[in-house]
Order: structure tokens, then C-alpha cells, then sequence
């Protein structure tokens, strides 16, 4: 870079020579001239000896990214000779004609090899992008589509024309010689033109016409010469540095920039940077594998045979530590002496860019390098296990998944379980020692599985239980690794440290395992980091007497060496037997297909989902059905379920007290009172718990009826389950009380008839209302008195001794009423006195209140009867009801009583049916959509409701085939990368 800068320094010389070559009066010493110009000098001048200065460079590495050289440049000292001074003007004039030559050519050499040297220099110092070409998108290499690169290149000036524009050297060198030969003679005369101009080269101004005059033997010039130099040395190498670190900071930026792009590329892409389909590593296929196996078969019995790490022990004996140290994260709850692991946790570790973690049915991220991100993980862990312990329990075999992904991490599968106790403590179920062993045995009795032993080495061996359980499931050690944790307590605690020997060597135990590892699981402390913990052990065994004695080798100790094997027997045994399961999975799947197509061969294989989607689209056709009835069927059914909902109330509360009043207008009073009274207090709430049980009728016929050959009844569980799920849910809406009574009452205060119609339709309704209650009634008395004579002798029935009583108590009050047939409603006590002593004297003994009972029935048989009879006479009186019934002895206020209800219960129909088919029908498919969403999220439920053998064949034939599927795809990835 100074050299450019110094051939740009000589290209300004010229200028100012050409502009002020005329007029030069004086000679300036060669060691005032420029580089450039002492040595092109120096090369054709015998007669001057000029010893070039040499340069002394020192090399600095800045970096490991880069290796840039800081040149610190040091001039030798320099001899120079002098020539007279001679003034004449045709010599000055050729030296300074021949100084614009020299310098002409000395700058286009040195500057064209200047410029050469400067551009390999930074050429070298440009990392090698090669490697980097991925971050390219694919469209720039296919560019030259889109732009003619061919058409650009023919537009540019040919390597000839260049040529022609660059000055010929060769002439330049022929002139240059004959102006060499033609001024040999006169070397000093040159020599004092090429001083002459020194002060315009010192000055660097091509502008200045004032020269200043210098004294050859001066020592002030000298010393200016020595301090220039060294200021413009210093200030090279000034540049020098901040060339060097300005690159070195771009290629940091760069380098940081790579390492970005590198991570965003190797996570998972969510947010649209990257569309690259990654693959999937080996590990995270295998825990996918295992992931299907447990829905498959939970209890591992003869399935699943492939290896996982099982990591067992006693309770509190650091079983969490190793794994949190093996995982580089504390990931696990933790609690002194508390038992924290209540159910399995499937760890799946694998190598990624990010030191993250995640479920298996969840996309988020925890942090595991934020100690927030830490916290929440830890606790969302203890919540599933938590979930997963059923009531009255005090652990749970199912099994939680987890991810953990990080940078240096084995790749390897680890199931934590729940440390084994010997005693069971309050606040635990009874059960909860045999449930632990029974999980632990269920993973442990796998072939295939690796046992990774966790020892307490602070306790006393023999207080250990667990290694007799994995003797019994491993009795060889074939696939056991034996862990020895807190050696650092054992060594300061043990008195003798042979002990320790003995354990490690597996001679204290009766178990055998493949290897044994002694680790240090921290200073007990619980927020101590993983960083810490392992500088505490490698500190630990680097001065532990263990080692030191050559009790322990070297690749026995630490959490390091302990995952590197662990990691190493893992992969070996998954190569050995996962083709052997791949074979046996596909045996199993030819079966099921085989009992599939020889029971159903019909029907597709839908698994449970599958069959609940189905379901469940049947049942949305279904509560559409809900808005296509006739507005007509729902307000007969709804004025019929009404009207048989307060039908008692009208008989027996309003029309029969009104009816034994004495004249037509205290019925009409009587009815107005009883009638507002019935609407402000129950007959809006009624008429809305009917139009509710309406809609639950009509939904439940049309969920239930046969769909006829295509009806399943695999599907009735689940939609009986749906319909009484949506109908709980199910709130008809608070406001239609308020406005119904409205209209209610509305249509009960209007008594016009306006048609014969009309009042022949009251009549018909009132006979009919009448005749039900007149059955009714005679239905009570023949309870009451038993069957009649043609029963007894037809049926051969006999009265009891009540019965009896009835009857002849009957028979009496009937005499009454023959007597008088306008009797009130109510007997007199005389009259009550004179039926009991005619019965007596007959031999029958009755009590006052049977009177009352009978006389109950008997009497409201006589009014029925007479009300039916006055039914009649009404059925031409519309022409006396238009005239108010004047000069009339026909009342038929009864009529109207029940033309109010009949036209009340027709606009109430009317009002709930337009509820229903504007919001209500809306609201309850709004339901079962949400239930139906509700069950499809709950695996248990659909299990519970959709079952069968049907249902379980295809469900395990969808598993295996699945399995099959992965176990392929992973032996495939395990052949490439072999």
C-alpha cells in the first residue's frame, strides 16, 4: 500500500515538472530527490555509488483466523557523494528534459509491479470463501439465464485494443538509451538538473513556483532528512496496523456472521429463513422408533427388544446427577431425600448447535443455557409427572419424552426411573416399593437394554438393594456398566480405601457388569453448574490418592469417559439387534394383515383416529338434520309437550276452582287472577324447560334412529357419549324467559273470538281436555272400589275389605248427588254425619276422611260429566257470545277460558320455535363441535368409546406398519453411515 502511495507521489512530480520545468535556477542534492528518483538514477549514473536501503521486516500473528505481517521498516544509513555546482542553461534543460523520462518510466514499471505485489498480498489475505458457497441462494449461480454475460464480455475492448492504449515500452527504452549515450559525457551536469528539482519533489505542491535554497554541507538539512524519513517510516507502519486490524475485523464479522448462518441452517426453521430439508440424525430416527414402540406395547413385554440405557438405583444415590452431567444441563427437579422421579423419563441425547431441549408433543424450546429457560423446564417436568401419577398413587409407568440437543453430547437413549426405596414413608401409597420394582424390572428385562448401575459410594454397600435386582435381571453382567458416585465423600469417609478398590473391581458385590466407573456428582450443593461440577472432578481425580495408587485407571473416572462408554455399548448393541427386530416386526405385521383380510375383508383398516373422524362427521350431518325440520312439526310438537306440561295445572288450579263459582262474572274474575299469577310465576320457565327438552328429543332421534345399511354401531357409544356431553353444555338463553312472559300475557288478557272456527276449535279442545281428566278420574274410582261385577265373573276378581268400603261409600254419595245435582264441591259435616250413620246401619264401619276421599272422585266425575254436557250446548252459542250472552241463559265462559289457553299455547309454540331455529340449533352444534374437539384431544376417552377387536386389530396393525416404516428408514441411515 505505501508503495502505491509512493508511485502516486512520483506521478505528481511529473506533473509538476511538465508545469514548471521553465525557470529553474537551482540544484538540489541527491538526497533530498525521492526514492523513485535516486534509484532510477543511481542504476544509470556510474560514477555515484547509492546504496539502496534495506528493509528489516518482523512478522506478528494477530489471530487464529488470519496471518497478517506488521512490517516495521528501518532505512540503513546512507553515504551519499556530492558533484559541483555548475550553472548553464542548456544543461540544466537536458537533465531536466531527461529527469521527466526517467521518471515517466520508472513509474509505470514500479508502479504496474507495485500495484502486482499489492493485489497478491491482499489476495492471500482474503479467506478462502469455498466452503461457504451453500449460503449463496441457488438463483445467483443460475444468473446467467437472466443476464447475456456472453454479449457484456464482447462489448468490452479486446486484450489488442488494451494493448494499443499502454504506452510502448520498447520505444521508451531506445530513447531512454540515446539520451543515456548522448549525456554520458556530462554525468555531473545531470547530476546538478536532478538536484535542481529536489525542493519541488520535497515540497509535493505542484503549484509552487518558489523554490528554497539549501546548503549542501549543512547539518540542519541532514538532521531534517533523518527526521523526515523516520516520521514517514513511522507513518507506514502506522497505516500498516490499521490496515491489518480493519481486515482482521472484518474477517471476525464474517467469520461470526458464518457461525450464525451455520446455526440457523442446522435448527429447525419455523419462521421461513432457510427451506432446506435437513435430515434427520441417527439418534433422533431411533427415538422416534422407541417413541411408537411405547404406544404400542407400554408394558415391553415380547415387542420391543431394542436397546435403551436404563438407568436405575437407589434412592438418592445420584442417579439424576449422572444424568444431568452425561445431559451437560440441569434438567430434572431436585429435593433433599424427597423422591422426585415419579415416573420414566426417556432422554434421547443428540449433537446440535443450540444446547436446547424439547418434548416429544411439544414445539417448544427450553434454553439450557438460561438458567430461566432451566427453571421453567424443570418444572414443566415435575407437572407431567405429576399428571401421570393417578390418585391414590404414588408413581406412574407412563413414560415422559425428551430431547436434548447441545454441542459435544453422545448420542445415546437413557430412561430414568424412579429410585428404588426399601421402606415405605407416610404420604406414600402402600403399593408404591412393588410398583417401582415393577417398572424397573418391565425396562430391565429388554435383552437388548444397557443397565447403567448407580452405587452410592458415601453409604455402606451392603445397605444397597438395587444390585441385587440387577443381578437377578442381568445375572452375567452382559449389559451392565456399574457406577460409583460421590467417590470424592467415599475417599474422605472410607477408612480404608482398598474398599473402594473392592467395589470398583466388583468384588464386594455379587453383581457382574462390563465395566465400572467411579464419578463425582458435585459438592452437594443444587444450584452448582455442570461447568463446576466438572472442573470439581477432573480436579479431583487429578490429585485423589485412587488414581495416584492405580486403584482406579484412567479411563474409569469421570462423567466423561463414563458417557463415552456408555454411548459406544449403546450403538453397538442397537447394530446388533435392530435388523433382528425389523424381521420380527414385519412378521407380525404379514399376521395382522392375514387375520384382517379373513375378518373384515370388506371394511378399510381405519385405526381409532380414523374411526373417530368418520364418527365424527356423521355426527355434524346429523345436528345439521336439527334445521332442516318443518317449522310446523316443531310448533305441534311444541304446543303439544307444552299443553301436556300444564294441562294438570289448568284443570285443577284455574278451570275447576273458576267452574264452581255461582255466577259468570266471578269465574272471569277468578280465571284473570289465577291466570296473571301462573304467567309472572311458572308458565315462561315451563314453557322453556319443554322447547329445551324438545330439542334434546329431536337431536337424540336423530343421532340415534338406524341409518339403515349404513349404519355402524361401532359409532353408538361415542355418539350417545356426544349427545349427553352437548346437552349438559347446554344453556338455553337467560333473556327468552323475560320476553316469552310478554307475550304470554299478551295472549292470555285477549277474549275476542273472531270466527265460528275459532269457538268450535275451544270446544273441541275443551271436550278433549274434559274426557282425559273424566278418564282419569274414572280409572281412580275403579282403583278405588275394585273391578265391577262383569270383571268379577269374567276374570274371577274378588274386592278386598277396603274395596268394599269404597264401594258402598260410593254408592251413598252418588244417592246425594241424584238428590241434588247443583251440590258444591265441598260436603257438609251434617252430611258427612249422615253418611257414616246410613253406612252403619247397613253394617259398615267408615271413617270421616274416606268420605272425603270418595266424595273427592265422585264429585269431580258428576262435574266432568255435567261440564261435557254443557260442551254441547255451547257448540251453538257463537251467535250469543257475539250478542254477550244477552237475553240468553247460555254462559259458556268456560269456552273462551279455553279458547285464551288454546291461542296462549299457539303463539308460545310459535315464540320457541323461532328460538330454536334461530339461535338454539346454532348453539347446541356449536357444543358438539366442541366436544367433539374435547374428545379428540383425550386419547383415553376414545379408547373408552370406540372399542372392539375391530377397532384394536387396526389399531395395531397401523403401529406395526409404522415401526416397520422407521426401523427401515434407520437401518438405511445406519448402512450410509457406516
Amino acid at each position: 500500500m505505501w508503495r502505491a502511495r509512493r508511485a502516486a507521489v512520483a506521478c505528481e512530480v511529473c506533473q509538476s515538472l511538465v508545469k514548471h520545468s521553465s525557470g529553474i535556477q537551482r540544484s538540489v542534492p541527491l538526497q533530498k530527490l525521492h526514492l523513485v528518483t535516486r534509484s532510477i538514477y543511481r542504476s544509470h549514473h556510474p560514477a555515484l555509488k547509492l546504496q539502496r536501503p534495506q528493509l528489516r521486516t518482523s512478522f506478528q500473528q494477530f489471530s487464529t483466523l488470519t496471518n497478517l505481517s506488521l512490517h516495521k521498516l528501518k532505512l540503513s544509513p546512507i553515504k551519499y557523494g556530492y558533484q559541483p555546482h555548475r550553472n548553464f542553461w542548456p544543461a540544466r534543460l537536458a537533465a531536466r528534459l531527461l529527469k521527466l523520462r526517467y521518471i515517466v518510466l520508472g513509474s509505470a514499471v514500479g508502479g504496474g509491479y507495485t500495484a502486482k505485489k499489492t493485489f497478491d498480498e491482499w489476495k492471500d489475505m482474503i479467506p478462502d470463501l469455498s466452503d461457504y458457497k451453500w449460503i449463496v441462494p441457488d438463483f445467483i449461480w443460475e444468473i446467467d439465464e437472466y443476464i447475456d454475460l456472453e454479449k457484456i464480455r464482447k462489448a468490452l475492448p479486446s486484450s489488442e485494443d488494451l494493448a494499443d492504449l499502454a504506452p510502448d515500452l520498447d520505444k521508451i527504452a531506445e530513447s531512454l538509451s540515446l539520451l543515456k549515450g548522448f549525456f554520458t559525457a556530462g554525468p555531473k551536469l545531470v547530476s546538478e538538473v536532478i538536484e535542481a528539482s529536489e525542493p519541488l519533489l520535497l515540497l509535493g505542491s505542484p503549484g509552487e513556483t518558489a523554490f528554497r535554497a539549501t546548503d549542501h554541507g549543512s547539518e540542519s538539512d541532514k538532521h531534517y532528512r533523518k527526521v523526515s524519513d523516520k516520521e514517514k517510516i513511522d507513518q507506514l507502519q502506522e497505516e500498516l496496523l490499521h490496515t491489518q486490524l480493519k481486515y482482521q475485523r472484518i474477517l471476525e464479522r464474517l467469520e461470526k456472521e458464518n457461525k450464525e448462518l451455520r446455526k440457523l441452517v442446522l435448527q429447525k426453521d419455523d419462521k421461513g429463513i432457510h427451506h432446506r430439508k435437513l435430515k434427520k440424525s441417527l439418534i433422533d430416527m431411533y427415538s422416534e422408533v422407541l417413541d411408537v414402540l411405547s404406544d404400542y406395547d407400554a408394558s415391553y413385554n415380547t415387542q420391543d427388544h431394542l436397546p435403551r440405557v436404563v438407568v436405575v438405583g437407589d434412592q438418592s444415590a445420584g442417579k439424576t446427577s449422572v444424568l444431568e452431567m452425561i445431559a451437560q444441563a440441569r434438567i430434572f427437579p431436585r429435593g433433599s431425600g424427597e423422591m422426585m422421579t415419579r415416573s420414566p423419563v426417556k432422554v434421547t441425547l443428540s449433537e446440535g448447535p443450540h444446547h436446547v431441549a424439547l418434548f416429544k408433543d411439544s414445539s417448544r424450546e427450553f434454553d439450557l443455557t438460561k438458567e430461566e429457560d432451566l427453571a421453567a423446564l424443570r418444572h414443566e417436568i415435575e407437572l407431567r409427572m405429576r399428571k401421570n401419577v393417578k390418585e391414590g398413587c404414588t408413581v406412574s409407568p407412563e413414560t415422559i419424552s425428551l430431547n436434548v440437543k447441545g454441542p459435544g453430547l453422545q448420542r445415546m437413549v437413557l430412561v430414568d426411573l424412579p429410585g428404588v426405596i426399601n421402606t415405605v414413608t407416610s404420604g406414600m401409597a402402600p403399593d408404591t416399593k412393588e410398583t417401582i420394582f415393577s417398572i424397573s424390572k418391565a425396562y430391565m428385562q429388554n435383552p437388548n437394554a444397557i443397565i447403567l448401575c448407580i452405587q452410592d459410594g458415601s453409604v455402606d454397600a451392603e445397605r444397597s438393594i438395587v444390585t441385587d435386582l440387577v443381578s437377578q435381571m442381568d445375572p452375567h453382567g452382559r449389559r451392565t456398566i456399574f457406577v460409583l458416585t460421590k467417590v470424592d465423600l467415599a475417599e474422605k469417609n472410607v477408612a480404608s480405601p482398598s474398599r473402594i478398590q473392592q467395589i470398583i473391581e466388583g468384588k464386594l458385590f455379587p453383581m457382574k457388569a462390563l465395566g465400572y466407573f467411579a464419578v463425582v456428582t458435585g459438592k452437594g450443593n443444587s444450584s452448582e453448574s455442570i461447568e463446576a461440577i466438572r472442573e470439581y472432578e477432573e480436579e479431583f481425580f487429578q490429585n485423589s490418592k485412587l488414581l495416584k495408587t492405580s486403584m482406579l485407571k484412567a479411563h474409569q473416572v469421570t462423567t466423561r469417559n463414563l458417557s463415552l462408554a456408555v454411548s459406544d455399548c449403546f450403538w453397538k448393541m442397537v447394530r446388533e439387534s435392530v435388523e433382528q427386530q425389523a424381521d420380527s416386526f414385519k412378521a407380525t405385521r404379514f399376521n395382522l394383515e392375514t387375520e384382517w383380510k379373513n375378518n373384515y375383508p370388506r371394511l378399510r383398516e381405519l385405526d381409532r383416529n380414523e374411526l373417530f373422524e368418520k364418527a365424527k362427521n356423521e355426527i355434524l350431518d346429523e345436528v345439521i338434520s336439527l334445521s332442516q325440520v318443518t317449522p310446523k312439526h316443531w310448533e305441534e310438537i311444541l304446543q303439544q309437550s307444552l299443553w301436556e306440561r300444564v294441562s294438570t295445572h289448568v284443570i285443577e288450579n284455574i278451570y275447576l276452582p273458576a267452574a264452581q263459582t255461582m255466577n259468570s262474572g266471578t269465574f272471569n274474575t277468578t280465571v284473570d287472577i289465577k291466570l296473571k299469577q301462573w304467567t309472572d310465576k311458572q308458565l315462561p320457565n315451563k314453557a322453556v324447560e319443554v322447547a329445551w327438552e324438545t330439542l334434546q328429543e329431536e337431536f337424540s332421534r336423530f343421532m340415534t334412529e338406524p341409518k339403515g345399511k349404513e349404519h355402524d354401531d361401532i359409532f353408538d357409544k361415542l355418539k350417545e357419549a356426544v349427545k349427553e356431553e352437548s346437552i349438559k353444555r347446554h344453556k338455553w338463553n337467560d333473556f327468552a324467559e323475560d320476553s316469552l312472559r310478554v307475550i304470554q300475557h299478551n295472549a292470555l288478557e285477549d277474549r275476542s273470538i273472531s270466527d265460528k272456527q275459532q269457538w268450535d276449535a275451544a270446544i273441541y279442545f275443551m271436550e278433549e281436555a274434559l274426557q282425559g281428566r273424566l278418564k282419569d278420574t274414572e280409572n281412580a274410582i275403579e282403583n278405588m272400589i275394585g273391578p265391577d261385577w262383569k270383571k268379577r265373573w269374567m276374570y274371577w276378581k274378588n274386592r278386598t275389605q277396603e274395596q268394599c268400603v269404597h264401594n258402598e261409600t260410593k254408592n251413598e254419595l252418588e244417592k246425594m248427588l241424584k238428590v241434588n245435582d247443583e251440590h258444591p264441591a265441598y260436603l257438609a259435616s251434617d252430611e258427612i254425619t249422615t253418611v257414616r250413620k246410613n253406612l252403619e246401619s247397613r253394617g259398615v264401619e267408615v271413617d270421616p276422611s274416606l268420605i272425603k276421599d270418595t266424595w273427592h272422585q265422585v264429585y269431580r266425575r258428576h262435574f266432568l260429566k255435567t261440564a261435557l254436557n254443557h260442551c254441547n250446548l255451547c257448540r251453538r252459542g257463537f251467535y250469543y257470545y257475539q250478542r254477550h250472552f244477552i237475553d240468553s241463559e247460555l254462559e259458556c265462559n268456560d269456552v273462551v277460558l279455553f279458547w285464551r289457553i288454546q291461542r296462549m299455547l299457539a303463539i308460545t309454540a310459535n315464540t320457541l320455535r323461532q328460538q330454536l331455529t334461530n339461535t338454539e340449533v346454532r348453539r347446541l352444534e356449536k357444543n358438539v363441535k366442541e366436544v367433539l374437539e374435547d374428545f379428540a384431544e383425550d386419547g383415553e376417552k376414545k379408547v373408552k368409546l370406540l372399542t372392539g377387536k375391530r377397532v384394536q386389530l387396526a389399531e395395531d396393525l397401523k403401529k406395526v406398519r409404522e415401526i416397520q416404516e422407521k426401523l427401515d428408514a434407520f437401518i438405511e441411515a445406519l448402512h450410509q453411515e457406516k
